[in-house]
């Protein structure tokens, strides 16, 4: 065989094998790689996207977090107050029951006081009346000398 024929038949097979390629299997594997390569940005796309969202709702978290630290610490203040205020109230309605309580000590105290005395200065009437009925022998009507017997309590 002739070296030159067979290199001219290779040539023109390798041609026709390039342009069957170049027509028929090379545009669908470019197509392929095309739409391979549109998944790639378009997945990459879809990365960033959720990089920024998920950095997006990180943010908004902490920034919601913050906002209930804040109001639960606002909350609880205004429970401290409350709090304070009630033990407060509470305070003074005590003390208000205990001055209550010893004005209404003071006065059964001064009342039954009073009634001791008033106790006291009848039965120092009647031992005076008995002293003086001894020391004249003869009885006192009780009923006669009344106005004398309140003279007489009254001066005790």
């Amino acid at each position: 065989m002739n070296l030159n024929a067979t290199l001219f038949a290779q040539l023109v097979v390798f041609l026709i094998l390039a342009w069957f390629t170049m027509k028929f299997v090379w545009p669908p594997i470019m197509k392929a790689l095309d739409e391979r390569a549109g998944k790639i940005a378009d997945g990459l796309a879809a990365a960033d996207k959720a990089k920024t969202d998920l950095a997006h709702a990180e943010k908004k978290a902490s920034d919601e977090l913050r906002k209930a630290r804040e109001s639960a610490a606002e909350f609880r203040s205004g429970a401290e107050r409350q709090v304070a205020q009630l033990i407060e109230d509470a305070r003074a309605e005590g003390a208000r029951i205990v001055n209550a309580a010893r004005e209404a000590a003071e006065a059964e105290a001064a009342a039954a006081s009073q009634r001791a005395k008033e106790a006291l200065r009848e039965h120092v009437a009647v031992l005076a009346v008995a002293g003086a009925e001894r020391i004249l022998r003869r009885e006192i009507n009780a009923q006669a000398h009344a106005e004398l017997l309140t003279q007489l309590k009254s001066e005790l």
